[in-house]
């Protein structure tokens, strides 16, 4: 549905099942995908999966504690199926009508972070608040863990980006530099942007411009210089800073971890500063801002109406949100029958 050549809208149905995706040494055949031709095409598989299974995962930030463990299933096989795969198809299968048009994303900045910022932003409205909220401090609850986690991220995003250049060659080499001076770029942007703001500059806020870096700089990792992505990183700190407190209040949404001010916000901005700073010397292409700008539109109108159906009919058939003793007892325990310490 998102790779295989097709109509602008989605792919053939050709692999059901990776037919097709072979090994055979007997033969000395090795398939190969069309879009990554320097490795076995089930390596590509694998990797474009990891994009797949993250990209609904970051939704679940913004409706955490709230939503029912049978809803959440039925929610990610439909979003990934419906919502998840066409935007794929569209950005980065060249038959897509976002990639005819000249839309540049390297490793996901559309398709992954804006695509999971809008429906990460619904769940929270159709869902609504957690209880307490407003009310009390939902404060993390280990910012150890916190903090290992980013930096887990950091490290991982690495495969992201530079894996998308689908060799190990100068261009992998670049989007990896790029990413690291984007991340480092944004986490000093945030945290100053937070000692102004708020008189203290926080871990929590650290970690949270991290991740707003390596979301901004995601789509442009392929396409920009060093300097570039400096520019990219500082930005996407102020900005992302914005949409995590000031953004967050407007829209009245308990987006418990900031998935549309980061992710949302981080990849729109990374977006179009692709369009504004992609480089032909690195990526072989200059970049548009009127093609960047109808991606991002494209997908925030097309992942937001269609998570609400979504959200809508998963809430018919098996309900949405757990009850409010499930919610003051905690889902580990209600819904799992375990207790995390």
């Amino acid at each position: 549905m998102a790779f295989m050549p097709g109509s602008e809208w989605l792919g053939r149905f050709d692999a059901v099942l990776l037919e097709g995706v072979v090994y055979d040494k007997r033969a000395g055949l090795v398939s190969v995908h069309h879009l990554a031709t320097s490795v076995p095409e089930s390596v590509f598989v694998m990797f474009q999966l990891t994009f797949a299974i993250i990209t609904p995962a970051l939704i679940a930030g913004a409706f955490a504690e709230r939503m029912r463990f049978a809803a959440m299933l039925a929610f990610m096989a439909l979003w990934s199926l419906l919502v998840y795969a066409p935007v794929a198809h569209w950005v980065w299968e060249p038959t897509g009508w976002l990639a005819r048009m000249g839309m540049l994303d390297f490793a996901g900045g559309t398709v992954v972070h804006v695509n999971a910022g809008i429906a990460g932003l619904v769940c929270a409205w159709m869902l609504g608040r957690r209880l307490g909220f407003g009310q009390e401090p939902l404060m993390p609850s280990n910012l150890g863990y916190t903090m290992m986690g980013a930096s887990l991220l950091w490290v991982g995003w690495m495969g992201f980006n530079g894996g998308s250049a689908g060799a190990a060659d100068g261009r992998a080499g670049m989007a990896l530099l790029v990413t690291q001076i984007g991340a480092a770029s944004a986490t000093l942007a945030w945290m100053a942007a937070e000692w102004v703001v708020r008189g203290t500059p926080t871990l929590l806020g650290l970690c949270s411009g991290a991740v707003a870096g390596l979301v901004a700089i995601t789509p442009a990792s392929g396409f920009v210089e060093p300097k570039s992505a400096m520019l990219i990183g500082l930005l996407a700190g102020v900005g992302c800073y914005w949409g995590a407190t000031g953004l967050k209040r407007l829209l009245g949404a308990d987006d418990s971890l900031d998935v549309f001010g980061v992710h949302g916000v981080g990849g729109t901005i990374g977006a179009l500063m692709t369009g504004v700073l992609a480089s032909p010397t690195v990526g072989g292409v200059s970049g548009s801002l009127q093609s960047q700008a109808a991606g991002v539109v494209a997908t925030l109108v097309y992942s937001g109406v269609m998570t609400a159906l979504i959200l809508w009919v998963v809430d018919q058939v098996v309900g949405l949100r757990v009850s409010r003793q499930q919610e003051i007892d905690g889902l580990d325990l209600s819904l799992h029958g375990e207790r995390v310490e």
